[in-house]
């Protein structure tokens, strides 16, 4: 449209109703709100409602209109330079006729915020009648024309969690309200925060069964039981928890990843929530983007290169210009190994001897090359000693057993491991620097050019006070501060069935009651201390002892 020309009383009328919620949105700052609360905006990363309701949502088509796209494209330029433009009046009640039509039976927000119909992502509202997401609430929107259809009238905004009557328009001021915005969005105050772990209560869902928060089960969608495992046992590092649960700790972060992640660490830990269980589904769909479809839906994956990847990811996401390596994840998981490398002179391939700046290269007389590095980790890859090739007199597989102190002597500093990729060296591993949080990873699976195969041997491990120092050698610690070598066990993953198949399960400490729990996607049961040490480990998790 051009500068001189002036659009129809007719479309200046129908854009002014359909733009009604981004009048709203734009006149927040003018508008006094009825609660505190209301300022609490969602973290979803989805775009304001400056949009009008037909709009582009991640590349998906607008609705038609009687203009051209270019025409749409200059109005909207024209709006955005007339900043004085009143935005429209909403009427605010506290009555409405139609709030014991809300069915909190139905709700789940658990699920990607877009529109049933248009698959937009702008501007969605979630009826409070039926639980279906619908964009927009203008004369032509299909939350407006669903009111009409359907006969049901309250419908919350996804993002800005203002309730409003359609099709009469106004914005309900109700606190009856106020359990459903807790589940949409969860918050938590720093006092609650610190105050989980002392936390024994149970909580009740609206079926009427009880569950604990922080213990809930995670919906497999499809062969995501890689994922679940991985989000279960985080949850149990109480400083990446507590960092989670507080969204203005990483709003700084741009990440869809990072935010998802808090998002789903709230919903775990929630006490007034709807159902017993959690939907990861927005966080699956987060992590198929993050990582270019490496993990998705459907296909099953290893949780070891899940955590690996996550953990990193995470990393990458939340550092700050003024912390370039710190985040929450490195001050949680990350130690320091020296690691010393003799490899052969003739088997030296490329610039494989310049290593890295800290390291050192010396070379002997017989022509073997020692480099000495320091490697920072964020976890530990253990070896399992082979299984026997032969049955027993009973033509039964004997199943072996190590413990783990004998697998942690790979880091002793004396212990050689063989490589032979990318070149044949010998490697030796110390300890240098200990992390809060220590990973353990049991390498059970090898491939060749033919399958997979899988490593049974049972790993016998305590569940509590692991004393590193008895086994693997440890730096002095520096004046005025102690050697904390011990640890507790606070996360066991298991693999079961054969390789390329089967499930993950985990075991997981819940603090306040120093009980233990089995949990395998949605069924969470308690179970004894030592039943977790007869597992096949696949990954551990070890708190430091304060």
């Amino acid at each position: 449209m051009g500068a001189d020309e002036q659009p129809s009383p007719t479309r200046k009328r129908e854009r002014e109703e359909e733009e009604g919620d981004a009048a709203d949105v734009d006149g927040a700052a003018a508008e006094k709100r009825p609660r505190a609360e209301e300022s609490l905006l969602g973290l979803a990363s989805y775009e304001e409602e400056e949009e009008e309701e037909g709009g582009h949502a991640n590349g998906r088509p607008r609705e038609k209109e009687a203009e051209d796209d270019d025409d749409e494209e200059e109005e909207e330029e024209d709006e955005r330079r007339a900043p004085e433009r009143r935005p429209r009046q909403v009427e605010l009640r506290r009555d409405c006729p139609y709030l014991d039509t809300v069915n909190r039976q139905v709700l789940d927000f658990d699920f990607e915020k877009f529109c049933s119909i248009s698959l937009s992502n702008l501007n969605v509202y979630a009826c409070l009648v039926c639980g279906k997401y619908y964009q927009g609430r203008g004369l032509k929107s299909h939350a407006y024309t669903h009111s009409l259809e359907a006969g049901h009238h309250v419908f919350i905004n996804l993002q800005t969690e203002r309730v409003y009557c359609l099709p009469d328009g106004y914005e309900i001021n109700d606190p009856s309200l106020e359990d459903i915005r807790h589940v949409l969005n969860p918050r938590f105050a720093r006092e609650q925060v610190l105050n989980l772990d002392k936390n024994k209560q149970w909580s009740r869902a609206l079926d009427g069964s009880n569950y604990l928060p922080g213990m809930v089960g995670l919906n497999n969608i499809k062969e995501t039981d890689f994922v679940n495992v991985t989000i279960q046992s985080l949850m149990r590092i109480t400083p990446l928890r507590n960092f989670f649960l507080i969204p203005e700790n990483y709003q700084h972060s741009k990440s869809p990843l990072v935010h998802r992640f808090g998002e789903l660490t709230r919903k775990i830990w929630h006490a007034r929530n709807f159902k017993g269980q959690v939907s990861p589904h927005e966080f699956l769909q987060a992590v198929m983007k993050a990582s270019e479809k490496k993990f998705q839906i459907g296909v099953q994956s290893d949780p070891v290169e899940f955590m690996s990847w996550l953990l990193n990811t995470l990393h990458a996401k939340l550092r700050s210009s003024k912390r370039k390596n710190r985040s929450i994840i490195y001050d949680c998981f990350q130690g320091e190994l020296e690691v010393v490398k003799e490899i052969h002179r003739k088997h030296i391939v490329g610039d494989e001897q310049n290593g890295e700046s800290s390291s050192q290269v010396e070379t002997t007389s017989d022509g073997m090359v020692t480099e000495t590095s320091r490697v920072p980790f964020l976890m530990l890859g253990l070896d399992l000693p082979p299984p026997p090739l032969f049955k027993d007199a009973m033509e039964k597989n004997i199943i072996p057993q190590v413990p783990l102190f004998n697998i942690l002597k790979k880091f002793d500093g004396e212990a050689v491991t063989e490589v032979v990729r990318p070149s044949i060296a010998r490697m030796r591993y110390r300890v240098i620097r200990l992390p809060k949080y220590m990973i353990l990873h049991m390498r059970r699976f090898t491939k060749n050019n033919f399958f997979v195969e899988k490593n049974p041997t049972l790993v016998n491990f305590p569940v509590k006070n692991l004393e590193l120092k008895d086994y693997i050698p440890l730096p002095k610690p520096k004046e005025k501060e102690k050697l904390r070598s011990k640890y507790d066990l606070i996360a066991n993953i298991v693999h079961d069935g054969k390789p390329g198949e089967g499930c993950y399960r985990v075991f997981v400490q819940r603090k306040s009651e120093e009980a233990w729990y089995e949990m395998q996607d949605l069924h969470v049961t308690e179970t004894l201390p030592q039943m977790v040490a007869l597992s096949e480990a696949y990954m551990q998790i070890y708190e430091q002892h304060e």
